[in-house]
């Protein structure tokens, strides 16, 4: 298949478990969630997105023919000398959106491992993945069913109406993030998720820490 990319770009991972780690973002156009168009942004089912997945016009995007060509890709954006890499630690690559799923094949999977990446995966969970990823991140929204329920982290955007966390705490992942909703009302939502991790340890604070400090 053909995949749509937003954007190809080098940076660290500003939240969630892998917060500060070098990673290539490789941002899939398109989502199930809501068109990315502000005018339907209202009765979307994600109304909160702060992310432009639209089109294939971003930096390094495009429309890549091959599972090889966009590895191939995302390859060129990895900056570093691999083998400078200490042994075990493999250069990540984060596949995000919109939602990667919708695209990301077992295909590309292989693709991307085989040019030496570790592959990671940033989705809303519904839809179900492909084989052999190495790192999946659920950030599960409310009014939709869950078709991932077992990875590595579990990300809610909180506070989310129709999505307590206490709806996800027995679903079999091995870390669990809170992030504050971004907008108008941080600061609150800071203060809200704070509270809740406190009172709630199995949850940790996750913070868009990409945003305060001015990197994409």
């Amino acid at each position: 298949m053909a995949y749509s990319v937003k954007e190809i770009y080098y940076t660290l991972q500003g939240e969630g478990a892998n917060t500060g780690r070098p990673s290539v973002f490789c941002r899939f156009a398109g989502c199930n969630l809501w068109s990315g168009h502000e005018k339907d942004r209202s009765n979307a089912i994600c109304p909160f997105c702060d992310t432009d997945f639209v089109g294939t016009d971003g930096p390094g995007g495009g429309k890549f023919a091959t599972p090889a060509s966009l590895a191939g890709a995302v390859a060129a954006a990895w900056p570093c000398d691999t083998g400078v890499v200490r042994p075990g630690q493999k250069p990540l690559v984060v596949c995000t959106g919109g939602e990667p799923l919708l695209q990301l094949d077992g295909a590309a999977v292989k693709a991307l491992q085989e040019v030496g990446f570790e592959v990671a995966v940033e989705t809303n969970g519904t839809v179900k993945p492909p084989e052999g990823i190495d790192w999946i991140c659920v950030s599960p929204k409310a009014g939709t069913t869950l078709e991932i329920r077992r990875g590595h982290e579990l990300k809610l955007v909180y506070p989310q109406a129709g999505a307590p966390p206490d709806r996800f705490e027995r679903l079999a992942f091995d870390q669990f993030y809170l992030q504050p909703m971004d907008g108008p009302e941080l600061e609150r939502n800071t203060r809200l998720a704070v509270a809740y991790c406190l009172e709630h340890p199995q949850w940790k604070l996750s913070l868009q820490t990409h945003k305060f400090l001015g990197i994409d």
